[in-house]
Order: structure tokens, then C-alpha cells, then sequence
């Protein structure tokens, strides 16, 4: 089976929660449009001025989603 890898976009700032959130609604809206075959989205608040959405995807597709939403980091998945 193919390895996961958890994409991240982070925000900062006052409104990072906000913003996290409402970025995680897009990633859902490319999941769907692209028929990715995992369907894992999130927004975490780490702090009061720190947020991060994020989206898992296999490791073929890592690559052609990389590119074209540009996550600031990512890291293996693990459930």
C-alpha cells in the first residue's frame, strides 16, 4: 500500500483559526473536483495567532497536488 502524505498550509495571525478553516473548505472543493482517492481534510488551531489546514493524499498524487496548491510543508501520515 502506498504511503500518505499530509500536506500543510500555514496561517498566522489574529485570524489565522478563521482563515485555516475556511481554506480547508477549497481543499474539500479540489478533493471532489479531482476525485482524489482519500478524502482526509483538517484545520488545526495551534494557538491564538497559528493555524494550519492541511489534506492527506497517496504518494502518487503527491506530486500533481504539490504543485498545483502550493502546501507550505508536509509530512508522512500516520492514522
Amino acid at each position: 500500500m502506498s504511503r500518505k502524505i499530509k500536506l500543510i498550509w500555514d496561517f498566522r495571525g489574529p485570524a489565522s483559526g478563521k482563515t485555516a478553516e475556511h481554506h480547508e473548505v477549497h481543499l474539500k472543493e479540489y478533493v471532489s473536483i479531482e476525485n482524489l482517492p482519500i478524502n482526509i481534510t483538517g484545520f488545526e488551531i495551534q494557538n491564538e495567532m497559528q493555524a494550519i489546514a492541511f489534506m492527506v493524499v497517496t504518494e502518487e498524487n503527491m506530486i500533481g497536488v504539490r504543485d498545483a496548491l502550493k502546501p507550505h510543508r508536509g509530512e508522512i501520515y500516520e492514522a
